[in-house]
């Protein structure tokens, strides 16, 4: 009986040690069985809420950020919704489309640099870059990002287009991978993008500038390709199997420590 409880013991103990080396299984990407719809003529993407939708769940469907569905469709804080409602997720579509009021927006983190000049028409320069780390804030060595679309809509509707961004191979050539909006009339324009497939955002994307006569308005907005957020969850461990394991190793341990000490007193 003595000699069955000891080993008993020893057994606990070692399927606890086993335990603790089992990875922790990766996360799945809610995306992965998500369709983006078809943008509409004027280069949105819309979302129809569904029957227990919530905003968590939709940002892990489309990899829109919660508060960029907040803050871009005025929902509350409590970012409550009702079956059918339609929400803005992103802009894409093509390059040019029929004047359309757009939609109300936020500042992103970046916030864009006007450079003076002398007079007459603005122009609005937009940058996509490859935002390696994810940090949202653009590195020297962070190029830009191909396929991404940026959609560029003054408050009073009169003016809205959308181009494409490109990428380079020189850092010097960062101008070259701009999608720049020129001859536009002095006043406030939302600037929105959407990233590529296979990307996700790393900044808010969506933004609301006001230009003068002559000057240069800069926007940058980041992305990261999906793979590289993938395997940074994967060579994660979870914490809560960490501590039942712990737990199960330490109950091993005292049981076995008590029935050795059992053993000793007979």
């Amino acid at each position: 009986m003595k000699k069955r409880l000891f080993a008993l013991c020893l057994l606990v103990a070692g399927l606890s040690l086993l335990w603790m080396q089992l990875p922790a299984a990766a996360s799945p990407d809610p995306q992965t069985q998500y369709a983006t719809p078809t943008a509409l003529p004027d280069g949105r993407i819309i979302y129809i809420v569904q029957a227990g939708d919530t905003c968590t769940r939709i940002s892990l469907l489309t990899g829109v950020t919660v508060d960029y569905l907040r803050t871009t469709n005025q929902l509350n804080e409590n970012c409550d919704l009702t079956e059918g409602q339609q929400l803005l997720i992103g802009v894409g579509g093509p390059a040019v489309v029929s004047p359309t009021p757009g939609p109300s927006a936020t500042p992103a983190p970046t916030q864009p640099t006007p450079t003076p000049g002398a007079g007459g028409t603005a122009e609005v320069c937009v940058l996509m870059y490859l935002d390696s780390n994810g940090d949202g804030l653009r590195q020297e060595t962070e190029l830009g990002v191909e396929g991404g679309a940026i959609s560029l809509v003054s408050s009073n509707g009169q003016y809205s287009q959308t181009l494409n961004t490109v990428s380079a191979v020189d850092p010097d050539t960062e101008d070259a991978q701009r999608a720049c909006f020129a001859d536009l009339e002095p006043g406030s324009y939302t600037v929105s993008a959407g990233v590529p497939d296979g990307y996700n955002p790393t900044t808010t994307l969506n933004t609301t500038v006001e230009v003068v006569p002559g000057d240069i308005t800069y926007v940058d907005f980041g992305a990261q390709l999906k793979t590289v957020a993938a395997e940074s969850e994967e060579n994660g461990t979870s914490p809560v199997l960490g501590i039942l394991g712990t737990l199960l190793l330490l109950g091993g341990i005292g049981l076995g420590v008590y029935a050795w000490s059992i053993m000793r007193k007979k």
